[in-house]
């Protein structure tokens, strides 16, 4: 038999649409009573989930002994030598960026392809030693003192200016014999080095005040320069801004 009416059993559209709109809206406001609400500035700090290394003391030495250590020192104030522009290299902290980067993955070349055969390649092939540069440092660095004592008996450090620089330019020419690493490729990592501590951000060790940058005037790592770029021809005289930030940084609201 069929139903009275013609009426038909079950959930008609119109119930369905009504249920989910419903159901939905329940779910909305049972979330929206839970989430965590902000009513001021949350506090935050630059790099305070990855900070950057410390690099504040330069007797602090990570990678380097003390020999060493005076020895890059002597070296890197003989190849940036304070002047009426700048200080020189051992004071800007060119040392310290040195010993901090071969303590890091610099130093073991942990980032690059190390595995042989090491042939002795042509320059367009690039570098082919085996060896790591904190391997080369310390080979480079105790050859040094070797032939410094064998020269002059006295250390690097302890010999004069117009005396280190003879030595400096011998190892650049190649003319200093190293058993283990040639002295010219020595020179080469030092100077390299030296002039990427003098002109990096502080924060790695080195360019102390960020005397390289106002020396050249170069801003820093400001994020924004929009208000600038329509400013053509113009000295700006903008105080340089290290990736650590500014004392502005710290403002909040």
């Amino acid at each position: 038999m069929s139903n009275d009416s013609g009426a038909r059993v079950g959930v008609t559209r119109r119930q369905v649409l009504a249920t989910s709109a419903a159901t939905a809206f329940a779910a909305a406001a049972s979330s929206k009573a839970s989430a965590l609400t902000f009513t001021q500035v949350p506090e935050w700090s630059p790099f305070a989930h990855s900070p950057p290394p410390s690099a504040k003391h330069s007797d602090d030495w990570q990678f380097f002994n003390a020999d060493e250590a005076a020895a890059v020192e002597a070296i890197v104030d003989r190849l940036i030598p304070a002047d009426e522009l700048s200080i020189g290299g051992k004071e800007a902290g060119c040392a310290v960026f040195i010993d901090r980067q071969l303590n890091g993955f610099f130093g073991t070349f942990s980032r690059l392809y190390m595995e042989p055969p090491f042939g002795k390649g042509v320059p367009a092939q690039g570098d082919q030693s085996p060896l790591v540069p904190q391997q080369r440092y310390r080979f480079g660095l105790a050859e040094l003192e070797q032939y410094c004592q064998s020269k002059h008996q006295a250390s690097f450090k302890d010999l004069k200016g117009d005396q280190q620089d003879q030595i400096l330019s011998a190892l650049e020419k190649g003319d200093i014999h190293f058993e283990k690493y040639p002295s010219a490729d020595f020179f080469a990592l030092v100077l390299q080095n030296t002039k990427e501590g003098f002109f990096a951000d502080p924060v790695y060790g080195g360019n102390k005040d960020m005397v390289s940058w106002k020396m050249i005037g170069f801003p820093g790592a400001r994020y924004d320069y929009r208000d600038y770029v329509e400013k053509h021809n113009q000295t700006l005289d903008l105080e340089p801004l290290s990736i650590s930030g500014g004392t502005h940084w710290n403002h909040q609201g």
